[in-house]
Protein backbone atom coordinates (compact mmCIF):
# COMPACT_ATOMS: atom_id res chain seq x y z
CA UNK A 1 0.00 0.00 0.00
CA UNK A 2 2.97 2.19 0.79
CA UNK A 3 6.41 2.22 -1.08
CA UNK A 4 9.29 4.46 -0.06
CA UNK A 5 12.20 4.10 -2.14
CA UNK A 6 15.71 5.95 -1.24
CA UNK A 7 13.32 9.14 0.65
CA UNK A 8 15.30 11.83 1.85
CA UNK A 9 15.02 15.73 2.62
CA UNK A 10 17.58 17.78 3.54
CA UNK A 11 17.20 21.22 5.04
CA UNK A 12 20.44 23.09 4.27
CA UNK A 13 22.99 20.80 5.58
CA UNK A 14 20.74 18.92 7.97
CA UNK A 15 19.78 15.79 6.78
CA UNK A 16 16.32 15.25 8.11
CA UNK A 17 15.66 12.08 6.82
CA UNK A 18 18.20 9.49 5.37
CA UNK A 19 17.87 7.05 2.12
CA UNK A 20 14.62 5.94 3.63
CA UNK A 21 13.69 2.35 2.08
CA UNK A 22 10.32 1.09 3.62
CA UNK A 23 7.32 -1.33 1.96
CA UNK A 24 3.81 -1.55 4.16
CA UNK A 25 1.10 -3.69 3.38
CA UNK A 26 -2.56 -3.19 3.48
CA UNK A 27 -4.22 -3.52 6.29
CA UNK A 28 -1.48 -3.09 8.42
CA UNK A 29 -0.48 -0.33 11.10
CA UNK A 30 2.86 0.64 11.13
CA UNK A 31 4.00 2.54 13.38
CA UNK A 32 7.46 4.92 12.83
CA UNK A 33 8.83 5.00 16.41
CA UNK A 34 11.66 7.66 17.67
CA UNK A 35 12.32 10.71 19.79
CA UNK A 36 11.76 14.29 18.75
CA UNK A 37 13.74 15.18 15.57
CA UNK A 38 14.06 11.86 14.42
CA UNK A 39 12.76 12.29 11.28
CA UNK A 40 8.96 11.16 11.81
CA UNK A 41 6.85 14.04 11.15
CA UNK A 42 9.23 14.82 8.32
CA UNK A 43 8.40 11.68 6.53
CA UNK A 44 4.86 11.99 6.80
CA UNK A 45 4.78 15.41 5.88
CA UNK A 46 6.67 13.72 2.37
CA UNK A 47 3.94 11.63 2.59
CA UNK A 48 1.32 13.76 2.56
CA UNK A 49 2.45 15.84 0.01
CA UNK A 50 3.05 19.10 2.20
CA UNK A 51 6.52 19.02 1.71
CA UNK A 52 8.49 17.87 -1.51
CA UNK A 53 11.28 15.42 -1.03
CA UNK A 54 15.34 16.38 -1.81
CA UNK A 55 15.42 12.82 -3.60
CA UNK A 56 14.00 9.24 -3.72
CA UNK A 57 10.40 8.19 -4.62
CA UNK A 58 7.23 7.29 -2.68
CA UNK A 59 3.90 5.60 -3.91
CA UNK A 60 0.93 5.03 -2.27
CA UNK A 61 -1.58 2.18 -3.87
CA UNK A 62 0.80 2.82 -7.09
CA UNK A 63 0.45 6.44 -7.15
CA UNK A 64 3.17 8.62 -6.74
CA UNK A 65 3.26 11.62 -4.30
CA UNK A 66 4.51 14.21 -6.53
CA UNK A 67 3.37 13.18 -9.50
CA UNK A 68 -0.12 12.13 -8.99
CA UNK A 69 -1.21 14.41 -6.10
CA UNK A 70 -4.95 14.61 -7.01
CA UNK A 71 -5.10 10.51 -6.61
CA UNK A 72 -3.02 10.31 -3.53
CA UNK A 73 -5.47 13.19 -1.70
CA UNK A 74 -8.43 11.06 -2.55
CA UNK A 75 -6.54 7.93 -1.31
CA UNK A 76 -4.47 9.13 1.83
CA UNK A 77 -6.55 10.52 5.28
CA UNK A 78 -4.73 13.03 7.63
CA UNK A 79 -4.40 13.76 11.25
CA UNK A 80 -1.48 15.88 11.87
CA UNK A 81 0.05 16.69 15.11
CA UNK A 82 -1.11 19.95 15.89
CA UNK A 83 -5.01 20.96 15.65
CA UNK A 84 -6.49 22.59 12.61
CA UNK A 85 -9.70 22.97 13.34
CA UNK A 86 -12.56 25.57 12.47
CA UNK A 87 -12.70 26.78 16.32
CA UNK A 88 -15.95 28.71 15.60
CA UNK A 89 -18.07 26.23 14.10
CA UNK A 90 -19.26 22.78 15.20
CA UNK A 91 -18.05 19.46 14.67
CA UNK A 92 -20.84 19.25 12.27
CA UNK A 93 -20.23 22.04 10.49
CA UNK A 94 -16.39 21.42 10.43
CA UNK A 95 -17.22 17.45 8.85
CA UNK A 96 -19.76 19.73 6.36
CA UNK A 97 -17.15 22.20 5.04
CA UNK A 98 -14.39 19.25 4.91
CA UNK A 99 -16.98 17.04 2.90
CA UNK A 100 -18.01 19.83 0.22
CA UNK A 101 -14.20 20.17 -0.55
CA UNK A 102 -14.29 16.94 -1.35
CA UNK A 103 -17.15 16.91 -3.39
CA UNK A 104 -19.06 14.07 -1.66
CA UNK A 105 -22.40 14.23 -2.91
CA UNK A 106 -25.05 15.75 -0.20
CA UNK A 107 -27.08 12.83 0.46
CA UNK A 108 -24.28 10.69 1.00
CA UNK A 109 -22.07 13.36 3.06
CA UNK A 110 -24.80 13.56 5.23
CA UNK A 111 -24.82 9.98 5.76
CA UNK A 112 -21.25 9.63 6.50
CA UNK A 113 -20.94 12.99 8.66
CA UNK A 114 -23.84 10.86 10.98
CA UNK A 115 -22.43 7.77 11.05
CA UNK A 116 -18.61 9.05 11.69
CA UNK A 117 -20.21 11.19 14.82
CA UNK A 118 -21.32 8.19 16.34
CA UNK A 119 -17.79 6.42 15.52
CA UNK A 120 -16.01 8.81 17.28
CA UNK A 121 -18.51 9.38 20.17
CA UNK A 122 -19.62 13.08 19.08
CA UNK A 123 -23.18 12.98 18.57
CA UNK A 124 -24.43 14.30 21.57
CA UNK A 125 -22.19 17.09 21.12
CA UNK A 126 -22.04 17.60 17.12
CA UNK A 127 -23.63 20.93 17.11
CA UNK A 128 -21.63 22.47 20.31
CA UNK A 129 -18.55 25.01 18.50
CA UNK A 130 -15.14 22.91 18.36
CA UNK A 131 -13.38 26.01 20.57
CA UNK A 132 -15.71 23.92 23.61
CA UNK A 133 -14.20 21.05 23.38
CA UNK A 134 -11.72 19.03 25.05
CA UNK A 135 -8.09 18.23 23.49
CA UNK A 136 -9.42 14.42 23.13
CA UNK A 137 -12.72 15.64 21.77
CA UNK A 138 -10.62 17.49 18.98
CA UNK A 139 -8.44 14.48 17.84
CA UNK A 140 -11.68 12.22 17.83
CA UNK A 141 -12.97 14.91 15.50
CA UNK A 142 -10.08 14.91 12.99
CA UNK A 143 -10.24 11.57 12.93
CA UNK A 144 -13.85 11.63 11.85
CA UNK A 145 -12.82 14.10 9.13
CA UNK A 146 -10.20 12.10 7.78
CA UNK A 147 -12.22 9.63 7.12
CA UNK A 148 -15.19 11.07 5.68
CA UNK A 149 -14.17 10.76 1.89
CA UNK A 150 -13.40 7.09 2.71
CA UNK A 151 -9.44 6.94 2.57
CA UNK A 152 -7.70 3.84 1.96
CA UNK A 153 -4.60 4.76 3.76
CA UNK A 154 -4.97 7.20 7.24
CA UNK A 155 -1.25 9.06 8.63
CA UNK A 156 -1.86 9.81 11.92
CA UNK A 157 1.63 12.34 13.36
CA UNK A 158 1.41 11.83 17.12
CA UNK A 159 -1.91 11.31 17.57
CA UNK A 160 -2.32 10.90 21.18
CA UNK A 161 0.32 13.34 22.53
CA UNK A 162 -0.84 15.59 25.27
CA UNK A 163 -3.66 13.10 26.19
CA UNK A 164 -4.50 11.70 29.85
CA UNK A 165 -3.68 7.72 29.53
CA UNK A 166 -7.55 7.07 29.73
CA UNK A 167 -8.43 9.64 26.23
CA UNK A 168 -5.21 7.76 25.03
CA UNK A 169 -6.45 4.28 25.22
CA UNK A 170 -9.88 5.54 23.53
CA UNK A 171 -8.00 6.33 20.70
CA UNK A 172 -6.29 3.32 20.12
CA UNK A 173 -9.90 1.30 20.02
CA UNK A 174 -10.53 3.87 17.90
CA UNK A 175 -7.62 3.19 15.55
CA UNK A 176 -8.18 -0.46 16.01
CA UNK A 177 -11.99 -0.25 14.79
CA UNK A 178 -10.46 1.96 11.46
CA UNK A 179 -8.30 -0.79 10.73
CA UNK A 180 -10.61 -3.66 11.11
CA UNK A 181 -12.62 -1.52 8.63
CA UNK A 182 -9.68 -2.35 5.96
CA UNK A 183 -7.96 1.12 6.51
CA UNK A 184 -4.06 0.49 6.49
CA UNK A 185 -2.56 2.92 9.36
CA UNK A 186 0.60 4.58 9.53
CA UNK A 187 1.25 6.59 12.51
CA UNK A 188 4.53 8.38 14.45
CA UNK A 189 4.98 8.36 17.77
CA UNK A 190 7.44 8.65 20.64
CA UNK A 191 4.82 6.83 23.27
CA UNK A 192 6.59 3.05 23.43
CA UNK A 193 3.09 1.20 25.11
CA UNK A 194 1.29 3.43 22.45
CA UNK A 195 3.73 1.06 19.17
CA UNK A 196 3.66 -1.94 20.81
CA UNK A 197 -0.36 -1.86 21.71
CA UNK A 198 -1.44 -0.96 17.85
CA UNK A 199 1.50 -2.06 15.86
CA UNK A 200 1.57 -4.88 13.43
CA UNK A 201 4.63 -3.64 12.74
CA UNK A 202 7.26 -0.67 13.81
CA UNK A 203 10.09 0.90 12.04
CA UNK A 204 12.80 2.96 14.92
CA UNK A 205 14.21 6.42 13.00
CA UNK A 206 17.06 8.16 14.87
CA UNK A 207 18.82 11.40 13.96
CA UNK A 208 16.97 10.89 9.96
CA UNK A 209 17.49 7.11 9.41
CA UNK A 210 15.54 4.09 9.81
CA UNK A 211 17.72 1.93 11.94
CA UNK A 212 15.22 -1.36 13.31
CA UNK A 213 12.23 -3.09 11.54
CA UNK A 214 9.85 -5.47 12.50
CA UNK A 215 7.42 -6.63 14.86
CA UNK A 216 7.24 -5.80 18.33
CA UNK A 217 8.33 -8.96 19.33
CA UNK A 218 10.51 -9.83 16.33
CA UNK A 219 12.79 -6.15 17.90
CA UNK A 220 12.72 -7.49 21.42
CA UNK A 221 14.09 -10.43 19.80
CA UNK A 222 17.03 -9.02 18.98
CA UNK A 223 18.39 -8.01 22.62
CA UNK A 224 16.68 -10.91 24.38
CA UNK A 225 12.82 -10.97 25.56
CA UNK A 226 13.77 -10.38 29.08
CA UNK A 227 15.84 -8.26 31.11
CA UNK A 228 17.59 -8.06 34.63
CA UNK A 229 18.30 -5.23 36.01
CA UNK A 230 20.75 -4.44 39.07
CA UNK A 231 20.53 -1.07 40.97
CA UNK A 232 24.04 -0.63 43.08
CA UNK A 233 22.88 2.22 44.68
CA UNK A 234 24.21 4.82 41.81
CA UNK A 235 22.76 3.63 38.78
CA UNK A 236 20.39 0.86 37.42
CA UNK A 237 22.24 -1.37 34.30
CA UNK A 238 20.34 -3.82 32.75
CA UNK A 239 21.69 -7.18 30.81
CA UNK A 240 19.24 -9.34 28.81
CA UNK A 241 18.47 -13.10 27.99
CA UNK A 242 16.51 -15.06 25.93
CA UNK A 243 14.07 -16.91 28.50
CA UNK A 244 12.78 -16.10 31.36
CA UNK A 245 14.39 -19.30 33.01
CA UNK A 246 18.30 -17.68 31.72
CA UNK A 247 17.04 -13.90 33.56
CA UNK A 248 16.24 -15.94 37.05
CA UNK A 249 19.12 -17.71 37.16
CA UNK A 250 20.97 -14.70 36.21
CA UNK A 251 19.35 -12.24 39.63
CA UNK A 252 19.55 -15.19 41.90
CA UNK A 253 23.66 -14.93 41.31
CA UNK A 254 23.64 -11.33 41.87
CA UNK A 255 21.23 -11.14 45.06
CA UNK A 256 19.53 -8.07 46.31
CA UNK A 257 18.58 -4.99 43.96
CA UNK A 258 17.53 -6.62 41.10
CA UNK A 259 14.53 -6.82 38.81
CA UNK A 260 13.41 -9.19 35.80
CA UNK A 261 10.77 -7.86 33.55
CA UNK A 262 10.24 -8.55 29.91
CA UNK A 263 11.96 -6.76 27.19
CA UNK A 264 10.37 -2.96 25.88
CA UNK A 265 10.75 -1.47 22.93
CA UNK A 266 12.67 1.31 24.41
CA UNK A 267 15.40 -1.57 25.81
CA UNK A 268 16.12 -1.92 22.19
CA UNK A 269 16.56 1.72 21.19
CA UNK A 270 18.68 2.19 23.71
CA UNK A 271 20.72 -0.78 22.98
CA UNK A 272 20.90 0.64 19.21
CA UNK A 273 21.26 4.12 19.76
CA UNK A 274 22.34 4.32 23.77
CA UNK A 275 19.69 7.07 24.67
CA UNK A 276 16.05 6.82 25.36
CA UNK A 277 13.47 7.83 22.89
CA UNK A 278 12.07 10.70 24.90
CA UNK A 279 15.65 12.29 25.20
Amino acid sequence: MIEIKNLRKNYGNLQAVIDLNLRIEQGEIFGLLGPNGAGKTTTLRMLTMLTRPSGGEAFIAGHEVQREIDRVRRTIGVVPQHMNLDQELTARENLELHGRLYKIPAAERRSRIEKLLSFVALSDRADELVSRYSGGMKRRLMIARALLHKPRVLFLDEPTVGLDPQTRRRMWELVRRMNQDGVTVLLTTHYIEEAEALCHRVGIMDRGRLIALGTPAELKERVGRFAVEVFDGEQVTAKFYGTREEALASAARVGDGVTVRETSLEDVFVQLTGRKVRD
